[in-house]
């Protein structure tokens, strides 16, 4: 199962197991089971405190739970951890063998602190970039507190069960048998969710905090940059996010950052995030903001956040990005995640063998057809316009697959679904002025993106799209307040960009506090 450099890598990762570990798994005839079976010895071979045994009785075939010197189940794999899931087994392995996760320690012993019974169920698939963070942090917790338990399911594993619990998104998490979470959560926001004490006492924390030099709004590559160039400065910083990395979190393959040949959007994010920390910086992450008050006699500006609390600084720089533009039309608020998704890396698995449209003839929705084509029966592609605007490499690559259908100059109208999921879309032909019925199972929807400044009200100026309005140096309409990345008006949304007009931002906010004495 494991080539050799894979085996000599995990072998010196178990060189820091503390206690026993014993895997059991569940298996049948089936040659998933064989693969599980290899794999289960393969690990126990690279230490003598891990032990194998093929008795196990969990209902999913193949399985198997790592358990710690108590003989309890703490963590399960139904299905192989491969893919992005290969390192969830090795921490789930490390952190069940009395590792110690790197986790805020306040956090894990709100972890310990939880009391009752849980149980959790995360159905993932391999090619999700966002599961592993939520199957790590379930499986820290599961090793943590004895009132825990998580198993992590392949969704392309168990098809049966996926269509029986109706799971149509992933990561799609359960609790005691009832949904608990959709898509990305890390230990903090999870652990919020079942104490809500940890948001207040958080908050306390936060408003008990001096102001900063520079405050920085956004924790994706425009906001991580400006606080690296803020921190070298020697400067006071701040960074509030809601959730470190941003958009680069939904991010398959990166093969246009400078200097970096291929990287993946996880793995840029926590090296963002582990740059950022190198720094005197200080990070107030799962904090969402809610209003901003401009510097009044004191000259110091406010964030409120939605936790209830506020911080304060100097000056701030608001790199809070976008989302995923929706098409707004009747039925995909009522079916996302109920055939309705966002993430084709994500959600494709779930759709294997099944009929899909792909709503956008940009880079992403063409890329998103290409990659489903590979997986579902068929993939038909709706473009406004009439034609794609996609690359021309793409766009042939597009045309050579037997399973695409492409149709432009096509207006979709509606989501149509049965009350529990997806069952079709209309779509208008812009030309012939007709209305059009497409049967399917699944939409991926891949039309741009919105910038995240609802929540500015009219303290800076906006462009008619809703972007922040910026000068060359990152400077917004309010005298101390920059903005930088994908929330503002600079063209190009890449990653790369907005490294650098958050390094500007952060420059400017610098030789703003020396010109005005603060």
């Amino acid at each position: 199962m494991l080539d050799a450099n894979t085996t000599a890598q995990l072998k010196s990762y178990l060189g820091n197991l503390r206690r026993p570990i014993e895997l059991v798994a569940s298996l049948d005839a089936s040659p998933k089971s064989a693969e599980m079976r290899a794999l289960v010895e393969e690990v126990a071979a690279q230490s003598d405190l891990v032990t194998a045994r093929f008795d196990g009785d969990d209902a999913r075939r193949p399985s198997f739970a790592i358990r710690g010197d108590e003989g309890r189940a703490e963590a399960m794999f139904a299905g192989l951890p491969m893919g992005h899931e290969f390192t969830s087994l090795i921490l789930a392995l490390l952190h069940v063998g009395g590792h110690p996760p790197k986790e805020d320690a306040e956090l894990l012993d709100a972890v310990r602190g939880l009391d009752g019974d849980f149980v959790f169920e995360t159905f993932f698939s391999l090619s999700c970039q966002n599961c592993p963070d939520v199957v790590q942090a379930l499986n820290i917790m599961a090793a943590l507190n004895p009132n825990i338990r998580h198993t992590a399911i392949d969704g392309a594993l168990f098809q049966d069960e996926v269509e029986r619990r109706k799971v149509m998104a992933v990561p799609a998490v359960f609790l005691n048998g009832e949904p608990f979470g959709q898509g990305r959560m890390d230990l903090a926001q999870i652990v919020a969710k079942l104490d809500t004490g940890a948001t207040r006492r958080a908050a306390e924390k936060i408003a008990a905090k001096e102001p900063f030099d520079v405050l920085v709004v956004g924790g994706g590559p425009g906001g991580a940059a400006a606080a690296i160039y803020a921190a070298r400065k020697g400067i006071r910083t701040g960074v509030v996010a809601e959730r470190f990395g941003g958009q680069v979190l939904d991010t398959l393959g990166i093969e246009n950052f400078v200097s970096v040949q291929h990287t993946e959007g996880p793995k840029l994010a926590a090296q963002l995030e582990a740059h950022v920390k190198d720094y005197d910086v200080d990070v107030m992450n799962v904090q969402e903001a809610a209003e901003l008050i401009p510097g009044g006699a004191n000259g110091l500006h406010e964030v409120k956040l939605k936790s209830g609390a506020s911080v304060k600084g100097k000056t701030v720089i608001l790199s809070t990005g976008a989302r995923w533009r929706q098409m707004g039309v009747p039925g995909e608020a009522e079916y996302r995640n109920k055939g309705v998704a966002y993430c084709p890396h994500c959600d494709g698995p779930l759709f294997k063998g099944k009929r899909v449209a792909v709503i956008g003839g940009g880079n992403s929705g063409v890329e998103a057809a290409i990659d489903l084509a590979g997986l579902v029966a068929h993939v038909t592609l709706i473009e406004f316009d009439n034609q794609l605007r996609a690359d021309a490499v793409l766009q042939t690559k597009l045309h050579s697959l037997p399973n695409v259908t492409v149709i432009t100059s096509a207006l979709t109208t509606e989501v149509l679904g049965n009350g529990e999921k997806v069952v079709g879309l209309r779509y208008r032909d812009r030309n012939r002025d007709e209305e059009h019925l497409v049967e399917l199972e699944g939409i991926f929807v891949q039309i741009g993106l919105i910038p995240n400044t609802e929540w500015l009200g009219d303290t800076v100026a906006l462009s008619d799209r809703g972007e922040i309005e910026v000068d060359a140096r990152g400077a917004t309409s309010q005298p101390g307040i920059f903005a930088a990345g994908d929330v503002t008006t600079v063209p190009y949304k890449q990653i790369v960009i907005a490294m650098g007009e958050g390094s500007k931002a952060s420059l400017s906010a610098f030789d703003h506090l020396i010109r005005s004495g603060a």
